[in-house]
C-alpha cells in the first residue's frame, strides 16, 4: 500500500461548481419573484386608489346592508352610470352638508310608489328586496306614487323605518329625488367588518340591467398574490443556505478518507 491518501466522494453527490451554479439560478428566480411581486403589490394598491374611495357610514340607515360605522369601498363613477339598486354616495346640499349612502331604486321616467302587499312598486312591478331587515314590511311607510324626473333618481335607505331619504323629501321641489350629477361613487363591499361585496339586488332585474361590480376582486388578488411573491422570494436566500448546510453536513458525513 502506498502512503497516499485519497478523498473519494460519494457516488451521485453534486461538486462545487454544479452547487454554484444551481445557486447562481435560484437566486436569480428569487430576485425575479420579489421584482415581480413588488410591481403586482404596488399596482393592485395604485389602482384600488384611484378607483375606489373609502367611506365611513355613521348611522343605521343602510342596516343590515351597511351597519353604522361600517367602513365601504365605493368605485368612482359618473352619474349616468348609475342603475336601480345600486348602493350609491351623493351629496345634495337641500339633504345634508356630508356625503349619504342611500339605495337607488328608481331612475329618470319611472314612478315609484310604497306598499303594495308590503313591497316596493317600481313601474307596476313589485320589488322583491331579501337585503331588507326582516321587519320591514310592518315599518315600511306608505308614500303615493312619484314619476322621478329626467336625470334624477329616487334613494331609499335598506332600513326603511327609520331612514332619511326620498320619502323625507317628498315635499320638496323634486319630489325627493336627487340629480344624477350628485352622485359621487358607487360602494361595491363593506371593508370593515370584513363582510365582502354586496349582494346583487336582482329584483330590479325585470326592469332593466344591474350594474357590473367593479374590479375589487381583481385588485385584491393583484396585492395577495404580489404580497406571496414577495415573501416567498425573500425567503429563497435563507431557505437555500440552510439547506446548503444540511447537505454540506450530510456529505462530509458519507465522505470517507483512506
Amino acid at each position: 500500500m502506498s502512503g497516499q491518501s485519497t478523498t473519494r466522494t460519494v457516488p451521485g453527490s453534486s461538486g462545487p461548481g454544479s452547487n454554484r451554479a444551481g445557486g447562481r439560478t435560484g437566486q436569480r428566480l428569487s430576485n425575479l419573484a420579489v421584482a415581480l411581486g413588488m410591481v403586482l403589490f404596488l399596482g393592485g394598491f395604485v389602482w384600488g386608489a384611484v378607483v375606489y374611495r373609502p367611506y365611513t357610514v355613521p348611522t343605521t340607515s343602510m342596516a343590515p346592508t351597511i351597519g353604522a360605522g361600517d367602513r365601504v369601498l365605493a368605485q368612482r363613477i359618473d352619474g349616468g352610470d348609475v342603475r336601480r339598486g345600486d348602493v350609491v354616495v351623493f351629496k345634495d346640499a337641500s339633504w345634508s352638508n356630508a356625503p349619504m349612502v342611500k339605495r337607488v331604486v328608481a331612475v329618470g321616467g319611472d314612478k315609484v310608489s310604497c306598499c303594495q302587499d308590503g313591497k316596493l312598486k317600481v313601474n307596476g312591478k313589485e320589488i322583491d328586496e331579501p337585503y331588507l331587515p326582516r321587519d320591514t314590511v310592518t315599518g315600511f311607510a306608505n308614500f303615493p306614487e312619484v314619476t322621478v324626473p329626467k336625470g334624477r333618481l329616487f334613494l331609499l335607505g335598506d332600513e326603511r323605518s327609520g331612514s332619511v331619504d326620498s320619502t323625507a323629501h317628498l315635499t320638496d321641489a323634486a319630489s325627493g329625488t336627487v340629480a344624477r350629477g350628485a352622485v359621487q361613487a358607487r360602494v361595491d363591499a363593506v371593508a370593515w367588518p370584513m363582510e365582502g361585496m354586496l349582494e346583487a339586488p336582482t329584483g330590479f332585474e325585470q326592469l332593466g340591467a344591474l350594474s357590473s361590480p367593479g374590479p375589487l376582486r381583481t385588485v385584491v388578488a393583484l396585492v395577495i398574490g404580489g404580497a406571496v411573491l414577495v415573501l416567498g422570494g425573500a425567503a429563497y436566500g435563507p431557505v437555500a443556505k440552510r439547506a446548503g448546510a444540511s447537505r454540506a453536513r450530510a456529505n462530509a458525513g458519507t465522505t470517507g478518507v483512506r
